[in-house]
Order: C-alpha cells, then structure tokens, then sequence
C-alpha cells in the first residue's frame, strides 16, 4: 500500500518509539498508549504532544469517536524502512547501492554466496518481466 505523506520530517526517538506501537497495536486513543508504559507512566498530555507533532508531521491520522479521538499509523512500517533506508544511503553512500553492497560484503556483513543468489534472483526476476 503506498501512502503520500504531507512532509518527511525526522521523527525523534520517542516519535518513533510511538509509532512503533500502532504498526504493533493498529488503532489507538492516547489513553491507550499511555497505558500500554510502564509505571512510571509518561503524562496523558506528553503523549498527546507526541501524537499530534506525528499527525502533522504527517505519520499519523485520526478518526474522530464522539468527543475523542482514536489516531492510527498513516505510512506502513515496511514504507518507513525504506524510506529511512534511501535516506542512510543518500546521507553517507552519496546515493550509491553499489558502495552499500561493497561496504556490506567487505565488512563480511553479506556472503558471497548470498550476493551470488541474490543476482540470481534479481535475473529471474527481470526475464520473468520481459517473457
């Protein structure tokens, strides 16, 4: 599922760690996230913060249940991975897959075997589009 965000600002590390809980949990009204920390349990009104700087950074939406609402995750966790990835790559690869492969394989992080099936995959999958 694709999803167009109004703005790709950074997260902070506990606008994140918030969004991590709906991509867990799905749907959520604050009090419920507030509940879901341990003891000591961050204030209603923090979380609320947190939650609206998500909404308009563009992260989360609402729907609105009588006089509250309950916010949801409006980019996939999977869309964030890459989008934080094309991100790392452009910052310190100068937008080169190659280098991040080559730093990957020489770090021993890939083996060669697996970069070998990898090829191979990525040929199949190139004939299986052009058959």
């Amino acid at each position: 599922m694709q999803y167009k965000l109004k703005c790709m600002e950074k997260l902070t590390a506990k606008e994140e760690e918030i969004l991590e809980l709906f991509w867990k949990k799905g749907p959520l009204y604050v009090r419920e996230i507030v509940e879901l920390y341990e003891d000591p349990k961050p204030h209603f009104n923090t979380i609320s913060t947190i939650v609206r700087a998500l909404e308009e950074k563009g992260y989360v939406g609402h729907t609105q249940k009588g006089k509250s609402y309950q916010y949801h995750a409006l980019i996939a966790e999977e869309d964030m991975g890459r989008k934080s990835l094309s991100s790392i790559i452009g910052r310190y690869f100068k937008n080169s897959y190659l280098r991040v492969v080559s730093s990957f394989v020489e770090n021993g992080n890939i083996p060669v075997e697996d970069l070998r099936r990898l090829l191979d995959e990525v040929e199949n999958s190139r004939k299986d589009k052009t058959d």
